[in-house]
């Protein structure tokens, strides 16, 4: 069995579980050990996580032994024998995921594509974390705060008749024409699962008060489910 000497290593992230069930569903249950290329591979790729640059200085962290010992967490999550020691994230994760290779798949590119340009992007608080994990999630906030952007959102709303939220329909009306404009921020309507790494658009934009987009962003990330503007307007504005 694997010895990971990695006592005092940070606890595994939903994007790093992602990345070591899409490995185990490619494995249909023959788990490889930690010589095998593509435990190597994704050893390299957790290293490199810009979320623990600290931690990954240390020899322990995230190597091979290491995601060799994460595979058997997964199995036994899986089978309900063998290890017993998994983590909570092991298990949501699997339960979300374990039965859907597409799906983890479809997440673990997304990370991948996130990590190549994560060392520019903004921290977020961990209770806005979406389903996608923390660096599409980064990604997405990124878009989102775009200047040249959010001007050509507010631009198209003045011609069409002014500024209002979305959500809660607020217009900004009792303050300062002067500052008013500064209360909206614009919201992608599709996740980033989807949208992947096409340009985005003004039309993919939604305008809410800065209030509604917090508020938005909290329910998705507590909910683990994508929110479009009509369901959260219906579920939690209505």
């Amino acid at each position: 069995m694997a010895v990971t000497k990695g006592h005092g290593n940070p606890d595994w992230t939903r994007d790093e579980v992602i990345l070591a069930l899409d490995l185990y569903h490619t494995c249909n249950g023959q788990i490889p050990g930690s010589t095998d290329d593509r435990v190597r591979e994704l050893s390299c790729v957790l290293r490199a996580f810009p979320h623990h640059s600290q931690a990954a200085r240390q020899e322990s962290f995230r190597n091979p032994d290491g995601v060799a010992f994460k595979l058997q967490n997964l199995r036994s999550v899986h089978t309900g024998a063998g290890l017993k020691n998994t983590s909570k994230t092991d298990r949501e994760v699997w339960v979300e995921l374990g039965h859907d290779r597409v799906r983890t798949r479809e997440l673990a590119d997304l990370i991948r594509h996130c990590l190549k340009i994560v060392d520019e992007l903004p921290e977020i608080d961990d209770e806005e974390e979406f389903a996608e994990g923390k660096s599409a999630t980064k990604v997405h906030i990124r878009r989102e705060r775009s200047p040249r952007l959010r001007k050509e959102v507010i631009a198209k709303r003045l011609k069409q008749g002014g500024l209002t939220c979305d959500l809660c329909d607020s217009d900004g009306s009792k303050y300062d024409p002067a500052i008013r404009e500064s209360m909206f921020e614009c919201h992608h309507v599709i996740p980033l699962s989807i949208i992947g790494e096409t340009k985005t658009k003004v039309k993919d934009m939604a305008l809410l008060c800065a209030n509604c987009h917090r508020l938005l962003h909290r329910a998705i990330a507590h909910k683990k489910q994508w929110f479009s503007i009509y369901e959260a307007k219906k579920q939690f504005f209505s």
